[in-house]
């Protein structure tokens, strides 16, 4: 049976109501647009399965046909998690093609990427991965194999909204971004959600595990299993809380733990910063330049990593300039600053470190990648 929105979240007493991403809003409007211009008729409600496996059902608003084009529109809900796109709509506008492909791209009110390091190309419309992917498969499986459509999401307010979101210091120019890794959004508060992830930890503890993998996101658990060649079952998600979520696996007495992440995250650990939230420390550039510094680096590719906005941005510089060895030097020195901190325990954990990139590839690691993937397998 599906999972719906109708399970609140509890916190201190009180029913926290879930919501759901601008990605399932686009979604939904992209489904429902598709299913009104190939029918012909009006629709004011839709349905749409989450990547989590959650069944939202949907009021559509501003329905209309023209042909072969149709536009609908779903608004977004947070739930009790209110943010900046809390209530307003999103657009998708469904021409069909005679070409069989299916062209996604982003209209007024959609930021447009303009600079790397958030995974999307420059130019691009700043739909995310998962949301694309949603919107193009959930398409297809309206209209066939054998037609093709153009798909056009806007949000009229999107340009003002966003001006209420980090976008800009992101690069992300002009509008909203369209995410959503779940599309459900959980409202929760910072201790409860460590208490929840801290739980998966006990469980699979519980069940007799003594190795585990912790990752910041969603990415990690298939680097693991494609580059890894190790079991998602080993994963749990840490998201900003690493200390924390280390200091459980040590006192549950894990004998392995390994971090695996992008060096967006991990190398604020190199820098002993432990919760990985900007809203906590950013120092991920001062932390680049001062290890490339220790490496011999010239001044240029310091000043140039230095003036950088996002981690991957300064890693074409980095990789560009013969330095990327640099990686496997910050998945050591992250080791060295576990093992500070878990200084006065008995019998810790082996402790390993391994960096990815955004297509799945290693980067670095404090040893062997083979010889840490064998020990995880023991």
């Amino acid at each position: 049976m599906s999972q719906t929105l109708d399970d609140p979240v509890w916190h201190n007493g009180k029913a926290l109501r879930k919501g759901y991403t601008t990605g399932s809003c686009a979604t939904a409007a992209a489904k429902v647009a598709a299913l009104m211009v190939l029918r012909q008729h009006i629709i004011h409600q839709v349905s749409i399965v989450t990547p989590s496996g959650v069944t939202l059902h949907l009021n559509v608003e501003s329905p209309h046909i023209e042909g072969q084009q149709a536009i609908a529109a779903i608004r977004k809900d947070g739930g009790d998690d209110v943010d900046a796109t809390h209530g307003m709509l999103i657009f998708a506008r469904v021409t069909l093609t005679d070409d069989e492909q299916i062209v996604l791209r982003g209209g007024a009110g959609v930021g447009t990427v303009t600079r790397k390091g958030i995974g999307l190309a420059v130019g691009e419309a700043a739909i995310n991965r998962t949301p694309r992917q949603t919107i193009e498969a959930t398409v297809r499986e309206v209209i066939g194999p054998t037609r093709g459509a153009q798909v056009e999401i806007f949000a009229p307010e999107g340009e003002e909204r966003a001006k209420k979101t980090y976008n800009g210091r992101l690069g992300i120019i002009g509008g909203i971004s369209i995410i959503g890794t779940t599309g459900i959004v959980t409202p929760m508060s910072e201790e409860s959600w460590k208490r929840s992830l801290s739980l998966e930890l006990e469980l699979k503890r519980a069940g007799g595990m003594e190795r585990v993998i912790l990752v910041p996101g969603n990415h990690g658990e298939r680097f693991v299993r494609e580059q890894l060649g190790v079991s998602g079952e080993l994963v749990v998600t840490m998201s900003n809380f690493v200390g924390y979520m280390i200091e459980e696996a040590v006192r549950l007495g894990y004998r392995q733990i390994v971090l695996v992440g992008h060096p967006g995250k991990l190398v604020k650990i190199a820098a002993g910063i432990f919760h990985t939230h900007s809203h906590i420390a950013d120092a991920r550039m001062e932390t680049l330049v001062a290890h490339l510094a220790l490496l011999g680096a010239p001044h240029v590719l310091l000043l140039k990593v230095s003036d950088c906005d996002t981690t991957e941005a300064a890693m074409e510089y980095i990789d560009a300039a013969g330095f990327s060895h640099l990686y496997t030097h910050l998945a050591q020195r992250i080791c060295l600053r576990i093992a500070q901190m878990l200084r006065f325990t008995q019998n810790p954990p082996q402790c390993d470190a391994v960096m990815f990139s955004f297509d799945n590839k290693v980067l670095g690691a404090n040893r062997p990648v083979e010889e840490i993937a064998g020990d995880l397998k023991c």
